[in-house]
């Protein structure tokens, strides 16, 4: 029998006027409100079943807080730790570079301030003082702050209009939404399932792999490669397991979100992925799986990568000289460009080798291209007519063999380990060094996320937070933690946010996606079928 998300629907409502203030969460204060804000702001929760085993809770914590507005936040010159004084401008810099921007503001008549920007200690990484930003005027109303922001860039100056409830201070009084999906596989008969779509290098919303599945709900999952420079859009950036069939490798040591269909098991994971490609007595190491050679978005790759083999977020590195495994999974047609494919056929039998790579793979069949240096190895292993093995394995934090999980989907950094806050920005590579910027602008500041967990009753927690709005101001890495903390969460890592960040129900997406487009085509997405 098939449950609808509205056909087995009870909803009840519950009113809190409870709460903690922003930080590690004691199991005891998990009854009492989300842990955002200062303490006695209303918050109200609903819960509906959607299916048996399957709830969603809706949290609306806060009001709007008067002592929030619109400001105008101006980039500061050469502010970075780059010597070039034609390096381009930050948000955060050095008291100095600060201090000039203000001054140079100034004698065009601006009112300028300067400010400290602090973001708590995490498990790795001490936090501290980030550095200090450059901010005019403070209005309720953003069209008065457009209107200083021209006046600001018609000045020279390179500025953007920022709402300050998204700065992430404890005394915000919000509001914040959150929405959670639960499923209890003590009563759970449906299918939890990571979708791709139709193939790995297309984007598509959640909404649409959601209604292709007849899902019953759904949230957006790990990260992707969205800009064509970095690669195939689409392509998860990081491990991807579907259905037990590994189809991109891992960002080494990196966080997944791994689960059984069933919803019996699931947990938060760190692999490393080897592969090779082998012929008799001779093998060659594979770099990657389904994805365009040379691009390895977000880095965590092999020894020989540029500038990193470490995760780096947000960052593609580089290398000319690669071997890619693919699958008919990856699209159409594989990456074209310089170099040597061998095609093979079920059984790993060559049968065609294209230079230049790239083409169609015929039903059932695979391929690896090689690239720069790897190009000349694999055409002397693969004559038409070879058998060549293509494999690979993952190993634990340890370094252990691993199983490879049945569903696996990228994420970071962690949040919650062992029933704690437990967040790993430096090993997850949100913390760029010399870049207090890039770690502002992504993790201590408000910004929609996406929660990945498990309870202790063995229970999955989906959460998604609005952000970037004035009616729901966001998490930032900290808070997110303390929030999959507080819904009781003994295990929690983060997904793709930001304008990524969608829950589906039914045939109607019910969060605020950020992106003035709508609803962002994403690499994957966890659905929940009937």
């Amino acid at each position: 029998m098939r449950f609808g998300p509205r056909k087995f629907a009870v909803v009840a409502a519950i009113a809190l006027v409870a709460g903690t203030v922003g930080g590690p969460t004691a199991a005891a204060d998990r009854d009492h409100g989300l842990p955002l804000g200062p303490r006695g702001l209303p918050e109200t929760r609903t819960v509906e079943s959607l299916q048996p085993g399957v709830t969603l809770t809706t949290i609306v914590r806060g009001e709007s807080d008067p002592a929030d507005g619109w400001t105008v936040e101006v980039a500061v010159p050469g502010g970075g730790n780059d010597p070039d004084p034609d390096a381009p401008p930050t948000a955060v810099a050095d008291r100095a570079h600060a201090d000039a921007l203000a001054g140079a503001l100034s004698g065009k008549g601006f009112a300028a301030r300067v400010e400290e920007v602090t973001t708590p200690a995490v498990a790795d990484f001490a936090g501290g003082s980030l550095g200090f930003r450059v901010r005019i005027g403070l209005d309720t109303d953003k069209a008065a702050a457009n209107t200083l922001l021209a006046r600001v860039r018609a000045a020279g100056f390179t500025a953007s209009a920022v709402f300050t409830g998204w700065d992430g201070a404890s005394t915000d009084r919000g509001p914040w939404r959150v929405q959670v999906l639960t499923i209890d596989p003590k009563k759970f008969r449906g299918d939890l399932v990571g979708d791709f779509g139709p193939d790995i290098e297309r984007r598509e919303t959640t909404s649409v792999l959601a209604r292709a599945r007849n899902a019953t709900a759904g949230v957006n999952a790990g990260f992707f490669v969205l800009d064509p420079a970095a690669g195939a859009p689409g392509d998860p950036a990081g491990l991807g397991v579907y259905d037990g069939r590994l189809l991109s490798e891992s960002t080494n040591g990196r966080p997944v979100f791994t689960f059984t269909a069933d919803a019996q098991h699931a947990g938060v994971d760190r692999y490393s992925w080897t592969g090779k490609v082998s012929r008799g007595g001779t093998a060659l190491a594979l770099d990657g799986i389904n994805r365009v050679p040379g691009l390895i978005r977000n880095c965590g790759g092999t020894h020989d990568d540029r500038p990193t083999s470490h995760p780096l977020h947000d960052t593609t590195c580089t290398d000319t000289d690669e071997l890619v495994a693919f699958t008919a999974d990856y699209g159409t047609d594989t990456p074209s460009g310089p170099g040597v494919e061998a095609v093979l056929d079920r059984q790993g039998r060559v049968t065609e080798v294209r230079e230049p790579r790239g083409g169609a793979l015929p039903a059932g069949a695979r391929s690896v291209q090689g690239t720069g240096t790897q190009a000349a190895a694999l055409r002397a292993m693969a004559p038409l007519g070879a058998r060549l093995a293509v494999s690979g394995h993952l190993t634990d934090q340890r370094g252990r063999p691993a199983h490879v999980p049945q569903m696996a989907v990228n994420g970071g950094p962690e949040l919650v380990r062992d029933g704690r806050p437990h967040v790993t920005p430096q090993a997850d590579g949100m913390v760029r060094p010399g870049d207090p910027s890039f770690y502002y602008g992504w993790a201590a500041k408000r910004n929609p996320r996406t929660i990945a967990g498990v309870d202790g009753h063995g229970r999955i927690m989906l959460a998604t937070v609005d952000g970037r709005a004035v009616d729901s101001l966001g998490l930032s890495i900290t808070e997110s933690a303390a929030v999959a903390d507080s819904l009781g969460m003994e295990s929690a890592v983060n997904l793709d946010g930001g304008g990524s960040t969608t829950m589906v129900v039914g045939d109607k997406m019910i969060n605020h996606p950020s992106d003035a487009a709508g609803e962002r085509p994403v690499g994957d997405a966890i659905l929940v079928l009937p």
